[in-house]
């Protein structure tokens, strides 16, 4: 694919800080044009020292860095021209109102959006007097990724967006982010939410111990279990094998998950009556059984063997 394709590249990414903490080991990434890509993992993978190199916030130790076709040694003060940026946290002035805030990072940009209608992209304009000290939780995550549109973004970064937000907080910035999608925009999210991730990304990357580790659409990971169900039980004690749970009927994956078992399988109506024949032989009772669709988080689990928000 021709390199004008991919709005970041990176290759070999190494970030190693003071005292020896590997943060990033050999990170390979390659983002397209237009699309919204996720990078998934639990705390402390590397995620948010990967996008904060390529936003030009942190130097690698080593590894290449190219973002929309340049790199940041070079030409930092026209990509950040041409990027936005919401960071994990946020913390704008108390005692300027939403309208003056956004005045504000406006003037930042050689052009950008009207201010006017960017608070009513994000539900903000009846609050556009108000300090940024009184407003919610949501109305100020909202408010932050309006000033990393202000800019009028090619590249958008979104840094776990929708942490400790309420339900409807992050439907309506999940709206903000599927109509930067539409446009052509390319955008870059981390999320611990797996709906979040197969909601909004074309592709996805999950990060463990600063390398990437798999790598595809939601539904070609999902896909790669095996299997459209997972199985969860639990007994007391330790009556069963993974040898001989991988034998039964329908069964095309084992892997232990927090007390009990997991079990990828394709047929959920075989499976069960056969996990339950079996498991009476062990004259152990059940004390968790349930069912459920695969998600990315069973994929994270199987790959890891820990849950992506631990």
């Amino acid at each position: 694919m021709p390199a004008s394709s991919f709005a970041v590249r990176c290759q070999g990414l190494v970030k190693r800080y003071e005292g020896g903490v590997l943060a990033v080991n050999g990170l390979d990434l390659e983002i397209q044009a237009g699309e919204c890509f996720g990078l998934l993992g639990p705390n402390g993978a590397g995620k948010t020292t990967t996008i904060e190199i390529l936003e030009g916030l942190l130097e690698p130790t080593s590894g290449e860095v190219e973002v929309l076709g340049q790199r940041w040694a070079k030409a930092g003060r026209e990509l950040r021209q041409r990027i936005g940026i919401s960071l994990q946290e946020t913390h704008l002035q108390d005692k300027l109102s939403v309208i003056e805030t956004l005045r504000l990072f406006r003037s930042f940009y050689r052009r950008g959006r009207d201010v006017e209608s960017l608070l009513r992209l994000v539900s903000l304009e009846d609050k556009q007097s108000a300090w940024y000290e009184k407003l919610s939780g949501g109305q100020k995550q909202r408010l932050a990724v309006a000033c990393a549109l202000v800019g009028d973004p090619e590249l958008l970064f979104l840094d776990e967006p929708t942490t400790g937000l309420d339900p409807q907080s992050r439907r309506q910035l999940w709206d903000l982010v599927l109509t930067f999608k539409a446009e052509g925009r390319t955008l870059l999210l981390t999320t611990h939410y797996m709906d979040e991730a197969e909601r909004l990304c074309d592709r996805v990357a999950i990060v463990d111990h600063g390398q990437v580790i798999a790598q595809g659409t939601p539904g070609q990971l999902v896909a790669s279990l095996g299997g459209h169900e997972v199985i969860e039980f639990a007994q007391p004690g330790d009556g069963v094998d993974a040898d001989t749970l991988a034998r039964l009927p329908g069964v095309q994956g084992v892997h232990r998950h927090a007390d009990g078992w997991a079990l990828t399988v394709d047929q959920v109506h075989v499976a069960i009556p056969a996990l339950l024949e079996h498991l009476e032989s062990t004259r152990r009772p059940l004390t968790r059984l349930s069912t459920h669709r695969a998600t990315l988080e069973d994929v994270f689990v199987q790959l890891t063997g820990r849950q992506l928000r631990e």
